[in-house]
């Protein structure tokens, strides 16, 4: 008993846990950075997701790692790790980007937001204050490590705007505003591929901003949800997830498990116009010769899913939940390529996956295979490659 409550004890609690520990129902946690946030607040993640689409739903993403950029070089020192232009990026925009190694091998993404003529705020999944030091010698740049005094929520859906008070606020914008009287920063950003917005301010007014939020929502049907409904508006999306649908190089044990922007479908993230940046050279190779990988959608025929079951005398059977594993996908007696994460989505009524696929196999329409277990018996149910995202709705961009 000691040892597991020493072990639990390195676990973090975001600046919202008092809410939202009240809240979790269901008593499933899991670990995101050294945090626990939760997996759903209610026994099933079902109402939580249909909150995503139908209404509101308000996620704490308060793990997130978050760096503040300043200086008369902080723009320089960015344009320099990360593939997209940072010089460009005006006061009040967003940019999502990936940065590279220097053989053009993803090692994270996230986002990166001009606060003003100086200053940006970089987020990412994993840590990167080492790196953008050693990127950051000779610059005159200040780096500072604000995950833990920066508390942030999402709020997700086609009543977020109105939850807000109608923010006039542009598709990856950013402006300064008050929620219950305290200051924010709100940027019109999420993960979910729906209209949203994330919510940054100083943990210290954490519990007073979540009340307010939920205040002004509780009309609009709002819904606390957690990281089960999150995954499968995010695979919904097309949107990819780090550790599951991409290996960081930094953790590659070989350079077959490393991905580059092309590879990941971010080629156009990568702006090759400018000069130099980390993993440019490798870049603008592969560009030439074009990837060797692609990673895109792949819609599983129902009919023959439904088939496979009918077999063995049982109805067809689909995940609660999103998953996240390798499933192998072939073409004839080749493997074409491996799925990275899938699930049924209940708004398209689709079973949809996410995979890596050799680039002779990736035309939207190409008929593959995927690999499904029925009854401990490992069988191969049809595919189709198909465009992503599966979900892209107007007023995400409206």
């Amino acid at each position: 008993m000691r040892r597991l409550a020493s072990a639990s004890s390195l676990l973090k609690t975001t600046p919202f846990h008092e809410r939202t520990a009240a809240l979790c129902a269901s008593h499933a946690w899991r670990r995101w950075a050294g945090y626990i946030v939760a997996s759903s607040y209610e026994l099933s993640h079902e109402r939580e997701y249909h909150a995503i689409r139908g209404s509101a739903a308000l996620f704490d993403v308060s793990p997130l790692y978050k760096y503040l950029v300043r200086g008369k070089d902080a723009a320089r020192l960015l344009d320099h790790v990360v593939t997209r232009n940072i010089q460009e990026l005006k006061i009040g925009q967003v940019a999502y980007t990936p940065w590279c190694d220097a053989a053009g091998k993803v090692l994270d993404d996230g986002t990166v937001a001009r606060l003003d003529e100086t200053t940006f705020r970089m987020t990412a999944a994993e840590p990167n204050l080492r790196w953008l030091h050693d990127n950051a010698v000779g610059l005159d740049v200040a780096i500072e490590d604000v995950s833990e005094s920066i508390a942030a929520l999402s709020l997700q859906g086609p009543a977020s705007r109105a939850i807000l008070g109608d923010p006039q606020l542009k598709y990856f914008r950013l402006t300064q505003g008050s929620i219950g009287g305290i200051p924010v920063t709100i940027s019109r950003t999420g993960y979910t591929g729906d209209l949203g917005f994330e919510i940054w301010l100083v943990k210290d007014r954490a519990l007073p901003v979540w009340d307010a939020l939920i205040e002004a929502g509780t009309p609009h049907s709002i819904v606390p949800a957690g990281m089960l409904a999150l995954d499968v508006a995010r695979i919904e999306a097309g949107l990819m997830l780090i550790d599951v649908d991409y290996v960081p190089a930094r953790k590659a044990l070989i350079e077959s498990q490393t991905s580059s922007p092309y590879e990941l479908d971010l080629g156009w993230t990568v702006n090759l116009k400018k000069e130099r940046f980390v993993g440019r050279e490798a870049l603008a190779a592969e560009a030439s010769r074009g990837p060797q990988w692609q990673f895109v959608g792949i819609e599983i025929e129902w009919q023959s899913l439904e088939r496979l079951y009918a077999e063995v005398g049982l109805a067809t059977r689909l995940p609660a939940t999103a998953w996240r594993t390798s499933v192998p996908i072939y073409a004839g007696n080749e493997q074409a390529g491996y799925a990275t994460s899938g699930g049924w989505s209940p708004l398209l009524k689709k079973y949809i996956a996410l995979a890596h696929l050799r680039s002779s196999w990736t035309a939207p329409g190409t008929k593959l295979e995927i690999e499904i277990t029925v009854e401990h018996r490992r069988r191969r149910a049809a595919a189709r490659v198909v465009k992503k995202p599966f979900f892209d709705p107007e007023r995400k961009r409206a």
